[in-house]
């Protein structure tokens, strides 16, 4: 690696780390005022309930990433999440093992992402619009599947790992860790993680370089697909449901968490730590907010202007790279 590689390197991780300690510390800060604002905050079902609520979000955050720093987006994986709870529910209640009906559930999510890969690189159709329409697609297919109803899930077994804990933290949030270290290893430490870095930020430059850029998009919409059915997995183990119509919205909660995280929406700019912390910030906002009975709408204001501002500050700090 050349000096001038190095030297544009180490500001990039410097910035990464910085903005990874002020999340955290902006987490802390809002744990310590709601412990004090409140007197249920603290207790230790609602940790677990906000370690629970944040988990997923953060899973899909991490595979939204990969996307957004290729310069992408993914609208569709809600619809992911929903349909993946209806696949798992049907496998599960045809007498399948559970170990194959979670397999299949999560291969689900490896078609999705090719097919949006395909739809980009092939078709030349903008992200946006490909996932829109797996996004209503996915929907009215599962939809037809369970004709409008939800599939109750007949195996304790199943949806009793969503509820416990392992040492006391929730087994939710020990399959954030589960996800989170392979995916920051290949993110910041992988050929593959650095070929989403550049192709996010000149796609023409990264194939003259001899990167494999159509290649490239496939693995980070397949990511996203995969990420987004393993949650599909966790919620339908959670709530003991199948139904199409889950995780309504919850795209846009996870392009929030990957962006309140520093992940740059203009692409080449993200880390794996960030989404995480940002979809818990949002967790504990949602959490206290409902605490100190604040109105709902007044939670989608907050997390809307958070978005704005640092959106704004990524532009001000590309304008002056």
């Amino acid at each position: 690696m050349s000096t001038e590689a190095i030297a544009v390197e180490k500001p990039k991780r410097n910035y990464n780390v910085l903005f990874g300690l002020t999340l955290l510390a902006l987490l802390v800060l809002l744990w310590i005022l709601l412990s004090v604002t409140t007197t249920s905050f603290a207790s230790a079902n609602n940790i677990a309930n906000l370690l629970r609520q944040g988990s997923m979000i953060a899973i899909m955050a991490v595979g939204q990433t990969f996307v957004i720093i290729t310069g992408g987006i993914d609208l569709s994986v809600g619809a992911v999440v929903g349909f993946a709870t209806v696949v798992v529910a049907m496998m599960i209640n045809a007498g399948f093992p559970i170990w194959l009906a979670i397999l299949v559930t999560l291969l689900v999510g490896v078609p999705i992402g090719m097919f949006h890969g395909f739809g980009i690189v092939k078709m030349g159709l903008p992200p946006f619009i490909i996932t829109l329409a797996t996004l209503t697609s996915l929907r009215g297919i599962g939809l037809l599947m369970t004709n409008g109803n939800s599939i109750n899930i007949n195996s304790d077994t199943f949806t009793a790992f969503s509820r416990n804990s392992f040492i006391g933290i929730p087994n939710l949030f020990w399959m954030v860790i589960l996800v989170g270290i392979p995916a920051y290893i290949f993110l910041h430490h992988s050929r593959w993680g650095r070929y989403l870095f550049s192709v996010g930020s000149n796609a023409e430059a990264s194939r003259l370089s001899g990167v494999n850029v159509q290649r490239t998009i496939y693995m980070a919409y397949t990511l996203s697909g995969l990420c987004a059915a393993f949650v599909g997995v966790l919620l339908a183990a959670r709530i003991g449901i199948g139904n199409p119509t889950q995780a309504e919205g919850w795209e846009l909660q996870a392009i929030a968490s990957s962006v309140i995280g520093g992940t740059s929406l203009f692409g080449a700019v993200g880390s794996v730590h960030g989404p995480l912390l940002g979809a818990f910030i949002l967790a504990t906002i949602n959490n206290g907010a409902n605490l100190l009975n604040v109105n709902s709408f007044w939670q989608r204001i907050i997390t809307g202007a958070l978005i704005i501002i640092i959106v704004y500050f990524d532009g001000l700090r590309r304008r002056g790279k």
